[in-house]
């Protein structure tokens, strides 16, 4: 049994999404970021980041438990506990781990902004024009280096993998960041495909009616100004 910390974020769907697909048993522990409760001890012991996901995997490595926080960390973990969804040839890993990578240095923390000067920080007083372009023009051309990957395969890294778990929870969020599909055919393709998997949308649905687009001015101090 995996013990799963989760809200339902693209972040947090990246893992329930990967859980699904690999057919994994798991318990869901929320984690209302929101309300702080990543800034609990308890929770700090598992991600000293006070960043959800993480996962408690009572069959670790030798069969003693672990826990492991940060996303792509956990994707790669179970990619190699199970022997699926990442790249059964040594070149076919690299791929998926290089746009992994892309992902987590890329889209996320691109993306991230993005809603965060579109949506949040208008909600906080802060309407800055040059951060909404800057953080929405690079999310764009983002998006175009995915679409021309896209054109000549039909995932991201060849065959479905943990980069594409990775990539469409941020992905399909497109039109709240303010960006279009009309010139990024493959992309739209990609999103439609991997979004009609049972285990993306199964992943996808987990305690989706906990999830907020508005926060009130404690819930805003304990997300962006970091107080527990």
């Amino acid at each position: 049994m995996i013990d799963l910390y989760f809200w339902p974020t693209p972040n947090g769907w990246k893992i329930s999404i990967a859980l699904e697909e690999f057919e994994l048993p798991y318990q869901t522990h929320l984690i209302d970021i929101g309300a702080g409760d990543q800034f609990k001890p308890d929770f700090l012991k598992i991600a000293p980041n006070n960043r959800m996901p993480a996962i408690i995997d009572s069959d670790g490595p030798d069969g003693a438990p672990i826990s492991l926080f940060e996303s792509g960390a956990i994707l790669q973990y179970l990619a190699r506990k199970t022997g699926r969804f990442g790249g059964a040839t040594e070149r076919d890993r690299i791929a998926v781990d290089q746009w992994l990578m892309w992902q987590m240095g890329g889209v996320g923390p691109m993306a991230g902004q993005t809603h965060h000067f579109l949506k949040y920080a208008p909600q906080m007083g802060h309407d800055i024009p040059y951060a909404k372009d800057r953080y929405r023009g690079e999310t764009s051309r983002l998006y175009g280096v995915l679409d021309r990957q896209l054109a000549d395969s039909e995932y991201v890294a060849g065959d479905y993998s943990i980069a594409d778990m990775a990539i469409w929870p941020w992905a399909s969020l497109w039109e709240g960041q303010e960006q279009t599909l009309d010139d990024k055919p493959h992309l739209a393709r990609w999103l439609d495909a991997v979004g009609n998997r049972p285990g993306v949308q199964a992943g996808r649905a987990l305690h989706a009616d906990k999830r907020k687009t508005t926060y009130d001015k404690d819930s805003q101090d304990r997300l962006f100004k970091q107080k527990g």
